[in-house]
């Protein structure tokens, strides 16, 4: 298997991403810059955190019309595996790949701190490795990660069990004070209808090693790897 993960100018937690894939899965990995126009022979794409084209007009919504986005809507449409984190989220939802939008924090400031995640789909080829109810502890780190869609969308997420992440509190309960940024029903990650692409906010490759404090995001890569390895992908 290999995994790419793509690079836009002010992308700022590829280089983490990148790490996770090769040192701590120690599986094959490369950059792929936002001017290619093919994704080469990758099975798994990771969108990465940080500030693509600094974010000036709102986040993700010039990276959008990157060259590589076009190829990446097309690995996707053929059923590859995409993960957007934080940015790469956004990005996600700019260019249509995922519903809904991120708005500005709902205190209109940054945030960057450790909260808590439910899982709440195990469903999915990024949650298999977790358990339905499982509270995680992830960082968070944005300054537009305001989760929000309109109330159909949200009853389709809901009903097609899309919703795959939600702040809680250490407890797993959902409530406001654990919400970090005002999102829509506390929603942190959700997937696409065909369930291989999935956007969530908190990093889950800044959580992969004991010295960082968390390892809880490290199934999410595991998952994958497992399910690529399971399909011959190895």
């Amino acid at each position: 298997m290999k995994f790419g993960v793509v690079v836009f100018p002010g992308s700022n937690c590829d280089h983490d991403a990148y790490h996770v894939i090769s040192k701590v899965l120690g599986q094959p990995v490369e950059f792929i810059w936002h001017r290619a126009t093919t994704l080469g022979d990758v099975d798994a794409v990771i969108l990465p955190g940080g500030f693509s084209y600094g974010d000036y007009l709102r986040a993700g919504a010039i990276a959008r019309f990157s060259p590589v986005m076009q190829a990446v809507k097309e690995f996707a449409a053929r059923g590859g595996f995409v993960i957007g984190i934080c940015n790469g989220f956004q990005i996600l939802c700019e260019s249509g790949l995922l519903p809904g939008a991120l708005m500005r924090n709902r205190n209109l400031q940054f945030i960057c701190r450790f909260v808590h995640v439910r899982v709440e789909s195990t469903d999915t080829p990024f949650t298999t490795m977790y358990r339905k109810g499982q509270v995680l502890l992830l960082p968070i780190a944005h300054a537009e990660g305001n989760y929000y869609c309109d109330r159909a969308t949200w009853e389709e997420l809901r009903r097609e069990d899309r919703i795959i992440f939600r702040y809680c509190d250490a407890q797993g309960n959902i409530t406001e004070a654990a919400n970090p940024n005002g999102s829509f029903d506390n929603i942190a990650g959700i997937c696409n209808r065909q369930r291989n692409v999935l956007g969530l906010m908190p990093h889950p490759e800044r959580a992969s090693e004991e010295i960082l404090g968390s390892c809880d995001g490290r199934a999410l890569f595991h998952s994958l790897a497992t399910v690529l390895a399971e399909i011959g992908r190895d």
